[in-house]
């Protein structure tokens, strides 16, 4: 059942008549439906597009958020065959906020790394709502030298509102295991890929997303904070969440021009949550494509392009 957005009000009410026509022709066979299911059709496309044509931010920030976004299980269902997940620090724990393992895409082995938030109420206890631990850090670095390693290429999928903030994750060291994951991504020797599906939020998000290549779906978004933790520091109420997301600058459009990140995958107009396999798509033309730029190059020549490129962030600026 498609779960609709306080802004998608207008398509919500034509498919709410598509469907109440439909419902009335499944008892009435006499009744002929056809000219106005397609007329109704027509305008709720119409609308669709409309309103995603002049998304503001903080719409933006509910679209990348909307629990039928597809998430980081998606993505491996669809693009990587033979996916192996691992699991544990080594040191503590398991984390399953913080997926992690090895696969194929087209072919071609690769290491995966990215936050799961789950689809259900079940699966989202369980992954955290996608805030990992520190033992989901420490897991990604493990994963990241074995790839190093065996000269495996890194691919990640990133959706966190940003890492658990907990007694016992700061307890264990939070800050440090997100240092040493960011360091881990800058001194790789292999080409790495990161891909902001949905949310980007903080630390959490960096550190598996200091990457050769980092890339945006068209309508996720990328913050230091929440517009919401934002809104409460600079003007002491969360409420104000949707002026500190319009002045925050967290949508794909503004951090490519930024030069924060090098690409927005696009989305059709209704977003990721109804268009998931054409998004699939997408991804997997510019993760193909990132392994085609990046094939061949020296250990050396991977580490001078990351420290290049994360120094040139805001030079362009005046």
């Amino acid at each position: 059942m498609q779960s609709y957005l306080d802004f998608e009000k207008p398509v919500a009410d034509l498919e709410g008549k598509i469907a109440e026509l439909k419902s009335l022709a499944a008892t009435d066979q006499a009744v002929s439906i056809d000219e106005e299911v397609n007329r109704l059709s027509v305008r709720a496309d119409e609308a669709l597009v409309d309103i995603y044509r002049r998304l503001t931010p903080w719409q933006k920030t509910q679209v990348a958020r909307h629990p039928q976004r597809p998430h980081f299980s998606d993505y491996v269902q669809s693009l990587i065959t033979e996916f192996t997940p691992l699991a544990g620090d080594r040191k503590f724990a398991e984390d399953a906020a913080l997926q992690a393992g090895f696969g194929r895409f087209n072919g071609q082995s690769v290491a995966i790394l990215g936050q799961e938030k789950g689809s259900s109420t079940e699966t989202r206890l369980k992954h955290n709502f996608g805030m990992a631990r520190p033992e989901g850090y420490r897991k990604a670095v493990r994963i990241m030298d074995m790839a190093d390693r065996f000269n495996i290429p890194l691919i990640a999928f990133v959706d966190t509102a940003g890492a658990y903030p907990g007694i016992g994750a700061e307890e264990r060291g939070q800050a440090e295991a997100i240092a040493r994951s960011t360091e881990k991504c800058l001194e790789l020797g292999i080409p790495n890929l990161a891909v902001i599906i949905g949310e980007g939020g903080s630390g959490g998000a960096i550190a598996i997303a200091t990457a050769n290549r980092v890339l945006m779906l068209e309508n996720a978004i990328y913050s230091v904070i929440s517009p919401e933790a934002g809104a409460s520091i600079l003007w002491r109420d969360a409420a104000k969440a949707q002026d500190a997301a319009n002045n925050m600058k967290i949508t794909a459009t503004d951090l490519l021009g930024f030069g924060i990140i090098d690409g927005i995958i696009p989305e059709p107009a209704g977003g990721a949550h109804r268009h998931a396999s054409e998004v699939m798509n997408e991804t997997g033309k510019a993760i193909s494509q990132f392994i085609t730029d990046f094939e061949g190059k020296s250990r050396l020549e991977l580490r001078e392009h990351r420290r290049e490129k994360f120094l040139a962030i805001g030079s362009n600026l005046s």
